[in-house]
């Protein structure tokens, strides 16, 4: 690379980060997903609540900060976080970003199940997810899709989460979403 100079860039303002989780149905168990507890006959096995959309929105932000994954913060392999809620999790990976310098400019997640439908519940999850990351409801994005009958969702063994986060540099004044 003759004549080309490389020089060390300043952090970006934006960043992006992708989340995906997916947990299996067990009984005798609750199902949360985006902090709702949503009537079904099964829930998600996992050593917290097992909340696979809180999780992803995580591991999403987690990215796009640089900060790995949520299984490096919050091992399953720590009792301290034995049937903890996600939205403590959440919660403390905001901190983190926050600690970092950024703020939370979207969320976009799909929840994929073929059962129970998810979309009822979205406009709650929304409210609780924009709660917890400081933002308005209209910053979060939730949709629902089923996976056609094919695959382990489609068999009705589980749900999965892609995640998507935009994080950008925060000008120092946090203040309360509307």
């Amino acid at each position: 690379m003759s004549g080309v100079s490389l020089q060390k860039h300043s952090e970006p303002h934006f960043k992006i980060g992708f989340g995906y989780d997916s947990h299996r149905f067990v009984a005798g168990r609750p199902l949360i997903v985006g902090g709702v507890i949503i009537p079904f006959n099964y829930g998600l096995e996992g050593h917290s609540d097992a909340d696979v959309l809180l999780h992803a929105i995580a591991d999403s932000l987690l990215g796009a900060a640089g900060l790995g994954d949520i299984g490096q913060h919050f091992p399953d392999t720590d009792p301290a976080y034995k049937d903890v809620k996600s939205t403590y999790l959440l919660a403390e990976v905001f901190k983190m970003i926050v600690t970092r310098g950024y703020r939370v400019g979207n969320i976009d997640a799909v929840v994929i199940a073929e059962k129970p439908k998810m979309a009822p519940h979205a406009p709650i999850m929304k409210k609780k997810i924009a709660k917890i990351l400081l933002v308005s409801e209209h910053d979060i994005s939730i949709k629902a899709s089923t996976n056609e009958g094919m695959g382990f969702i489609g068999r009705g063994e589980g749900i999965a989460v892609v995640a998507t986060a935009l994080i950008y540099k925060d000008d120092g004044t946090i203040t309360a979403a509307d």
